[in-house]
């Protein structure tokens, strides 16, 4: 017998065959008796794309088993995902027109301020997150006010308090900035206390990196860049002690959840986030790690459940204390009847 000390306690430590950590994982009732992570239907949090219009449910080729749905089709989708155990949505808005500014995304008729109140009206008590940029709503496809080509970080801080004031007084329950702008959480912060939202919660999405995994969203949300890309103000993949850095600033100006986006390919900088700072973690499975899925598994390549249930049981073990992901729906079915 070996005798080791650890974290001020003594451990037994004994060795085969006197140990057989096979005994553990003999049935799935001893298996689940020891499992070390849970994922549960409110860990989910399910997207959405709102468009203008009504009656409108239009399939969105790049993510299989989602659609664009106008306000109306929302509040029933939102209803259907509440019915199987998915405590929150995060709605991203399609508007019907763009301009540079990005204006649309401020009005109190937009198509996300307006999903978000028929969703409240029907369901009070689901969490309705918006996410706020502006690529979506700008005719360049930036998270930004143009200057100069280039996106100005303190003229896009104006626009962001009136979008943030205009959500809030939709009712929505968290704010979700996404655009990486210096300074994004302060601003907002700053703006909801002033105008008596102090009960709003932010989300920051602290460390989003640049990355390929994007791309299916992009089409989804019809915000690709007309030119450049967004590597001036999305992290580059190669860097963790930046997003620590990233993360710790929105803390400072007062996020309440913080966020790493992707997920799979950065479950190191989920975990080092966790252990360093013990705070609520949103961690975003993206549109591109959720299609390869998708693909693979119609070539037959793959178990589909298994592989989707590995791969969010993977983040929630890094750390993540609440997974985005379009996943939300197949899992939450899964798990209600297993």
């Amino acid at each position: 017998m070996n005798v080791v000390r650890a974290e001020n306690k003594y451990e037994q430590v004994m060795s085969y065959p006197i140990t057989r950590p096979r005994r553990l994982r003999r049935t799935s009732a001893l298996r689940a008796l020891v499992r070390e992570t849970e994922l549960s239907m409110g860990d989910l949090i399910a997207p959405l794309f709102v468009v203008s219009g009504s009656g409108i449910k239009r399939a969105i080729g790049s993510l299989p088993g989602h659609d664009h749905l106008s306000v109306d089709m929302v509040a029933e989708e939102a209803l259907a995902l509440s019915k199987i155990g998915v405590k929150g949505v995060l709605l991203f808005g399609l508007p019907e027109t763009k301009d540079p500014l990005g204006s649309s995304a401020c009005d109190e008729r937009g198509v996300v301020q307006q999903a978000t109140r028929a969703i409240k009206r029907e369901l009070p008590d689901l969490l309705v997150i918006a996410d706020l940029c502006f690529c979506e709503y700008t005719s360049h496809g930036h998270c930004g006010v143009l200057l100069n080509g280039e996106v100005d970080n303190d003229l896009t801080l104006v626009e962001t308090r009136k979008q943030a004031l205009s959500l809030a007084q939709a009712g929505v329950d968290i704010i979700a900035p996404s655009g990486m702008m210096d300074g994004v959480v302060g601003a907002i912060r700053s703006c909801l206390d002033e105008a008596g939202y102090q009960q709003t919660v932010i989300m920051a999405y602290s460390a989003k990196y640049a990355s390929s995994f994007y791309g299916p969203f992009r089409e989804a949300a019809d915000s690709a860049p007309s030119h450049g890309d967004r590597q001036g103000y999305q992290m580059d993949p190669a860097n963790t002690e930046e997003a620590l850095r990233e993360i710790a600033l929105d803390l400072e100006e007062g996020a309440d959840i913080v966020m790493v986006k992707p997920a799979l390919s950065y479950l190191d900088v989920i975990s080092r986030a966790k252990q360093q700072f013990r705070v609520p973690l949103a961690a975003y499975n993206v549109s591109g790690e959720y299609a390869m899925v998708k693909a693979a598994a119609g070539q037959g390549l793959i178990d589909h459940d298994r592989m989707m249930l590995e791969i969010l049981t993977s983040i929630r073990r890094a750390g993540a204390d609440l997974v985005i992901t379009y996943f939300a729906k197949d899992a939450a079915r899964f798990l209600r009847h297993n």
